[in-house]
């Protein structure tokens, strides 16, 4: 963005005449019927992320109007724009694969066209993170809009929602546990409205970071996306996109290493996604920090999780809207966060915070005192077996599971696993621990939320509900159990986790933050001479840059050109 001219004669096409430049983008965009008094007025990018692929997303339309409302209404142009959508269900190979791409676009669409600042509108898993790092890329003044979480549904009485009993009841579906009528019957209540999964997955967790970041309005992460208070608060966002152009407000005038640490503690406290970790370096990379995993785990020792919201508890999101969102979390937080950073309106969080007032009882948030997990929702974990980091949900796993030595069960990729995880002659117990490999940034490709390794069909059968299981993949953040995930590095970039056998011996030891591999080293050096990668060699279009250039997971899984 150039300082010096504003509006709709910045960003201009060169065609060596900038005089001409202008006049015939102003005769283009007369075609839409806009006169000169208007064409002088600041303009408000708005990025319009809605697709038939995309149900996260359904409600984009109306919000843009009521973005349109505020932007008109505080005297600016609003012009609204496409940029790649992504669906979690709805991306092969995963959704994570595509989330630089995204980031590409909405990075090079904000360069390319006129605009003095732009609205992100985002919402399932991955578009949030992808429309931050693009747009703090470019450091113009940008304002982040969620669609917003779905609401419950009933199933036979239950409250259900996506996507936390998606999985429970899959499992039990496996399990024999309910039958096939029953597991159609509660497909249809999963997701009974448009918007992000209604539980504290990726979707919420991303949404809460980017409020506590101070990268969207007070108090916009949690109210429903069918709910006329998430219409209101794009209304409200169309006027601060006006506001922060007029004044330049810009990403690097927000944000500091001090922001992201108290993102790192809100997202200890929800007992978030632990997919927020990957997103988080990704988008503090991009402003040139970098994450401290070792601090992270130091605060994980002192931030308690007190949200009750599903999988870490029983509630969700529009419980949480109703309890008071997070400025109530952020009140409970108080005296741990850093209270001088600023935010999108121009205010510190402490002046933030202040501003809020709760009268009402609720049991939603807890309090420190009274937690629902004496520590932070996840642990890192370190090893020969991760020798940069690996990741466990310790609010979402099995106490009887955080200090656990087992025989590893070892599964190649996705298509072994599915080939073998149900079979009768799979030798496997309840003691032992899986381990999914070749499911990491460049492993399969994309690092796609397979984590949740199935428990086998037949131990299943047994009443068996959690098993100690390894990948150097990701979980979805709606999901629970005792689960290590982003083991760094994967094993198609040749970490330890590609040298693991069947029969192998893994300790876990939660406390110690330990993951161990008993083999000898002399051993383990025997095996990396026959290990052949070659296959992870990608040929032609965005794969092929993909693999060449993308960073582990404790980086971000970002672009290494783009950090």
């Amino acid at each position: 963005m150039d300082d010096k001219k504003t509006g709709i004669k910045q960003n201009l096409t060169n065609y060596g005449d900038l005089g001409f430049s202008t006049f015939l983008r102003k005769s283009f965009i007369k075609g839409l019927g806009y006169s000169d008094e208007m064409l002088d007025k600041p303009i408000v990018g708005i990025i319009n992320t809605f697709s038939d692929y995309n149900s996260c997303h359904g409600n984009v339309p109306d919000l843009i109007q009521s973005v349109r409302a505020g932007i008109l209404a505080k005297g600016a142009i609003p012009l609204e724009f496409p940029t790649i959508s992504v669906h979690e269900a709805f991306s092969y190979p995963t959704s994570m694969y595509l989330r630089n791409l995204m980031a590409m676009d909405t990075e090079e669409m904000i360069r390319a066209q006129p605009m003095d600042s732009c609205v992100l509108i985002g919402g399932c898993d991955k578009t949030v993170p992808a429309q931050l790092m693009g747009a703090l890329s470019v450091d113009m003044p940008v304002i982040q809009l969620v669609t917003g979480p779905m609401l419950t549904g009933s199933h036979r009485g239950e409250r259900v929602g996506a996507c936390t009993d998606c999985r429970r009841l899959w499992a039990k579906f496996r399990a024999d546990e309910i039958d096939e009528a029953e597991i159609n019957e509660a497909n249809n209540q999963l997701v009974p409205t448009v918007g992000t999964c209604g539980v504290m997955g990726t979707a919420s967790t991303m949404a809460m970071i980017a409020e506590t970041l101070g990268m969207m309005p007070p108090d916009s992460s949690c109210a429903p996306a069918v709910s006329s208070e998430r219409r209101r608060i794009s209304e409200k966002t169309g006027q601060i996109a006006v506001d922060i152009a007029i004044h330049k407000r810009r990403p690097s005038s927000i944000l500091t290493a001090k922001s992201f640490e108290n993102a790192l503690m809100v997202l200890l406290a929800i007992g978030g996604s632990t997919n927020a970790l990957i997103h988080l370096a990704a988008i503090a990379g991009r402003m040139g920090i970098k994450l401290d995993m070792e601090s992270f785990d130091a605060l994980s020792r002192t931030i308690p999780v007190i949200v009750d919201l599903k999988p870490s508890g029983e509630g969700y999101m529009e419980d949480l809207y109703k309890a008071g969102g997070l400025p109530r979390i952020l009140l409970e937080l108080k005296d741990k966060l850093h209270l001088d950073v600023y935010t999108v309106t121009g205010k510190t969080l402490g002046q933030t915070i202040e501003e809020t007032e709760f009268s009402w009882q609720q049991t939603i948030v807890k309090s420190a005192a009274d937690p629902i997990y004496r520590e932070g929702g996840m642990a890192v974990l370190k090893g020969n077996l991760a020798p940069n980091t690996a990741i466990i949900k310790q609010s979402a796993a099995s106490d009887s599971l955080l200090t656990h030595s087992g025989r590893a069960v070892v599964f190649d990729g996705l298509e072994d696993l599915a080939n073998r995880i149900d079979s009768e002659e799979l030798d496997v117990y309840k003691e032992d621990i899986l381990v999914l490999r070749y499911i990491g940034p460049k492993g399969a490709p994309g690092m796609p939320e397979a984590g949740l390794i199935p428990i086998p069909k037949k131990l299943a059968r047994q009443g068996v509900k959690d098993m100690v299981r390894i990948s150097d993949g990701r979980m979805s953040g709606t999901a629970s159990g005792t689960i290590i995930l982003h083991v760094c590095p994967e094993a198609a970039d040749g970490g330890p986790l590609a040298l693991v056998q069947t029969g192998d011996k893994i300790s876990l030891d939660v406390n110690t933050r330990s993951l161990h591999l008993h083999v000898e080293d002399s051993e383990l050096a025997s095996r990396r001479e026959t290990l052949d990668l070659s296959r992870f060699i990608a040929k032609r279009g965005y794969h092929k840059l993909y693999m060449e250039h993308v960073l582990q997971a404790d980086e971000g899984v970002d672009f290494d050109f783009l950090v």
